[in-house]
């Protein structure tokens, strides 16, 4: 597994998990639970969407391997973040340990890429 194939990989998820809320939100909220703020749901999907848009542009040199990295792992621990914190308190539903588990896979997945690319 190479940093690229990860920021590759962290990128298209985060594209398909920032569009989800934005394209369809009744099914997002059939899965994460009913939302009182729409606006806040459309937003971090947005967030996510361009987190991933620039993970999928960033070059494959090794400065847009650490710009893609920087984001990758800045992404997945915010949203850990707030899964760890906000479940326990009950202000978001246990459906989001789901989240935490693929933000942790995605650090443990940069964790074992290493700081490394390869040669072209």
């Amino acid at each position: 597994m190479t940093p690229a194939a990860v920021a590759r990989g962290q990128g298209l998820f985060n594209v398909v998990g920032g569009l989800w809320p934005l394209v369809s939100l009744p099914t997002f909220e059939r899965v994460y639970g009913p939302k009182q703020d729409d606006w806040l749901q459309k937003t971090s999907g947005g967030l996510l969407l361009a987190s991933g848009i620039a993970m999928l542009a960033a070059s494959r040199d090794p400065a847009g391997i650490r710009h893609a990295r920087l984001t990758g792992i800045g992404t997945a621990v915010t949203f850990l973040a707030v899964d760890l914190v906000y479940v326990p308190r009950r202000r978001i539903p246990a459906t989001y340990l789901m989240d935490a588990a693929k933000e942790i896979a995605w650090l443990a997945c940069w964790l074992r890429a290493g700081r490394t690319t390869p040669s072209a």
